[in-house]
């Protein structure tokens, strides 16, 4: 199983913590948060990893390597001068992903199976995604995804209306032609992937049980530090 995490973003809401660092490297209860995030994913079944980087990349490019020291193999693909979006870094990345992949962003930590997601894509082949979804109800951040049964039937960004009880939890697998069909180096967002497929009717639902845990906030890191750090 392949994994990609998108990690290029810039971390400007860090301020100092990141100016020096990219945001997958921050210490998270004494390690560099990427090394919680593979393990993660190991135990979770998955082999291979896309790292897509841009800021400050050479440095998560120095501390991983190949993967080797996580058992895993990895691979990286460059964002490039002019930054792309979420959706525009899979794209450019075209070349390194499998026909199913799950993808992820460099700030999340998720406590449930990642490999989820795809096992239920890969066992529903009418679809073209799979995207974990937590019945959030505005509790942790603001809900944008309206669920009927095992579909997205809406998913919208800055959506508002109540019907939007559920929230993107942060790893979604995708069949990957559906990053083909944009022209290479376009800029756009993941966002618009799943806009679209929830449209076609394409795109199903797997709920997590517990919440979701992400580094790209102060209090965001003190939660996760503390989930990290009970034994």
């Amino acid at each position: 199983m392949q994994a990609v995490i998108l990690a290029g973003g810039l971390a400007t809401r860090l301020g100092e913590r990141t100016r020096g660092l990219p945001k997958a490297l921050l210490p998270i209860a004494g390690r560099p948060f990427l090394a919680w995030q593979l393990e993660a994913l190991a135990r979770s079944g998955f082999s291979e990893v896309v790292l897509c980087i841009s800021h400050l990349g050479q440095q998560i490019r120095d501390f991983l390597g190949d993967g080797a020291s996580f058992a895993l193999t990895v691979a990286y693909s460059e964002d490039g001068p002019r930054l792309l979006g979420t959706g525009g870094a899979l794209r450019r990345a075209l070349g390194l992903l499998a026909p199913r992949f799950l993808v992820t962003y460099g700030d999340s930590y998720l406590p449930f199976d990642y490999s989820a997601p795809l096992r239920d894509l890969e066992a529903h082949p009418e679809a073209l995604g799979t995207m974990s979804v937590f019945e959030n109800a505005g509790a942790w951040d603001k809900s944008n995804s309206e669920v009927r049964g095992e579909v997205v039937v809406r998913y919208e960004k800055d959506g508002h209306d109540a019907a939007l009880r559920y929230i993107d939890y942060g790893a979604i697998a995708l069949c990957r032609e559906v990053i083909a069909e944009h022209p290479p180096e376009s800029a756009f967002g993941l966002d618009h992937v799943q806009s679209a497929l929830s449209r076609r009717g394409k795109l199903r639902a797997f709920s997590a049980q517990k919440r979701f845990y992400e580094i790209g906030s102060e209090a965001g890191i003190r939660d996760l530090e503390a989930l990290l750090s009970t034994p």
